[in-house]
């Protein structure tokens, strides 16, 4: 099994910065995929930010500009550097990883925008 170990939610200020990591272990041959996602309450999970094992990203339009994925692939971690934080971003973010040909999830860290 693989586990995916978030951190790094807080709450911070409006315009303030956090930067959220996930970190991959136990049986790992290969990660292809890993990704970001979050729900705010009363909404649908929706997809932040992902990144290939070739490096390639994409980001929804709601962050781009504002939002950077990382990926360490010698330590089968990714992050996310969130800043320009907004109230909006409230929610809780999760870690996805495709190992092989399964997709795990994290447990979430919660991350709260408020003045």
């Amino acid at each position: 099994q693989v586990q995916l170990v978030e951190s790094g939610g807080d709450l911070v200020q409006p315009g303030g910065s956090l930067r959220l990591s996930c970190a991959a272990s136990g049986s790992i041959s290969r990660i292809y995929y890993m990704g970001w996602y979050r729900q705010a309450p009363g909404k649908q999970r929706e997809l932040v930010a992902t990144i290939s094992s070739g490096g390639s990203t994409n980001y929804a339009d709601s962050v781009k500009g504002r939002f950077t994925i990382y990926r360490d692939n010698s330590k089968n971690t990714v992050y996310l550097q969130m800043n320009s934080l907004k109230p909006e971003d409230t929610a809780v973010y999760y870690c996805n990883a495709r190992v092989t040909t399964t997709h795990y999830w994290g447990q979430g860290t919660q991350v709260t925008v408020s003045p």
